[in-house]
């Protein structure tokens, strides 16, 4: 029997559970692989594999270079080797630890041979305001993987959430429908799958606090998952079997096994060819998609950087500097935390020759945005949130262009403009 492998990864941590416990239930000869990254502190990641009646057997992975992360990396491959070399299991279900970020350990299991089917990102509606808003540092939370992790639980869970291609969305009581819009406008592209939300006997209190502003995910979490399965996960992987013995396919099930191209998934969160939101207005939810052909004041763009990273629950893109023309920036911002760096050079700064040298798809996306005299070159930002202020966010971008004589003036002219993203860049 092959092996296939899934990855469910997600802070949320009630969901990702129940979206495990599902996957158990309806596909036949399923583990769970989970490492524990809540030990690391002592110096440890406690590796578990489980099915649906409880655990299999259990280990101990070392911290590589004190990183919990590479750690997992190190450890993973050869855990899910030894399972294909079995032969008893059909599918093999990566349980990512709380602040793990799936393209890593995507990309991680494709280059060990591996046949990874999909990867999942479990949610619930009601906790995506408040992990979008929560600016705090992961190490704060003590979610960090490492003692140099500086992510914040907001990009984490942005860069969670907009990898898969499939969301497992649990029902929750306290989602509305200004939630599930929002949801909606993040991941426009995603495969939503409804998956029944917490497992009998959970209590629903980690979600209730997180809603409240504590993060839902907090040291411990997932050793409290290894406790339920030992203890009482295998009644509700029992009840899940028997409601899908003999029936089709779920549509989780069916979704994971679907096949996963791990170069694709890269290339759309890639900023010079991400595939961003459109434009969208609904239960109080708005995104607005901003596309100009005229490159930033760099000053003027600065110092208006706190209230455009504010104005959204998250912003993402691509933008244009006129003291680095030839430059293109991607723009990320969650959690009132924007993130700015450098992608490369727009394709109409480089020579003809070295086009043959990319991807399509990255030709593609700067055949999308071609611009007569500029080429690639241009502003394509979009911000998305709830309350969105459409008319105040546009007035402010647009007065963060050049003006007409500042733009007649020319390239030459533009470089001389003070360099104000010089720290954020590091230059």
């Amino acid at each position: 029997m092959s092996l296939s492998v899934v990855i469910v990864g997600g802070l949320h941590v009630d969901a990702r559970r129940a979206t495990v416990a599902r996957l158990l239930a309806d596909v036949p000869g399923s583990v769970v692989l989970h490492h524990d990254l809540a030990t690391a502190a002592v110096g440890t990641v406690v590796r578990t594999i489980s099915d649906a009646t409880g655990i299999l057997s259990a280990g101990e992975a070392p911290l590589v270079n004190d990183c919990a992360c590479c750690a997992l990396r190190e450890d993973l491959v050869p855990e899910l080797l030894r399972l294909a070399d079995d032969g008893l299991t059909r599918l093999a279900i990566v349980e990512l630890w709380d602040s793990v970020e799936p393209k890593a350990m995507a990309e991680v299991v494709v280059a060990g041979g591996l046949t990874l089917t999909g990867v999942v990102t479990a949610v619930d509606p009601a906790l995506l305001l408040p992990c979008l808003g929560n600016g705090d540092d992961l190490a704060e939370r003590g979610l960090a993987a490492a003692a140099t992790d500086q992510r914040t639980v907001a990009d984490t869970f942005a860069r969670q959430l907009e990898y898969a291609p499939v969301l497992a969305v649990v029902d929750s009581e306290e989602a509305d429908d200004e939630d599930r819009e929002l949801l909606e406008q993040l991941h426009p592209t995603a495969r939503r799958i409804p998956v029944p939300g917490g497992r009998p006997g959970n209590p629903a209190g980690a979600s209730s606090s997180a809603r409240e502003g504590a993060q839902p995910a907090a040291r411990g979490a997932a050793q409290e998952a290894v406790d339920e399965r030992a203890g009482g996960a295998g009644g509700a992987g029992g009840a899940g079997a028997a409601e899908g013995a003999g029936g089709a396919r779920s549509p989780l099930a069916a979704a994971v096994l679907a096949g996963f191209d791990v170069e694709a998934a890269a290339a759309a969160q890639h900023p010079a060819c991400a595939l961003l939101p459109a434009e969208a207005d609904a239960h109080g939810v708005s995104t607005l998609v901003w596309h100009r052909c005229r490159p930033f004041h760099p000053e003027r763009l600065y110092d208006a950087l706190e209230d455009l990273t504010c104005a959204a629950a998250r912003s993402r893109g691509r933008f244009w500097l006129a003291d680095k023309p030839d430059v293109l920036l991607h723009w990320d911002a969650a959690g009132g935390a924007l993130c700015v760096e450098s992608a490369g050079p727009w394709l109409a700064s480089l020579p003809d020759a070295a086009w043959d040298l990319l991807p399509p798809v990255r030709r593609a996306a700067a055949a999308l945005d071609w611009h007569p005299e500029h080429g690639d070159c241009c502003q394509h930002l979009v911000f998305t949130s709830p309350g969105l202020d459409r008319d105040g966010l546009e007035r402010l971008l647009e007065s963060c262009l050049l003006t007409d004589a500042e733009y007649a003036a020319g390239r030459d002219a533009w470089k001389r403009l003070p360099p104000a993203f010089d720290t954020l860049l590091e230059v």
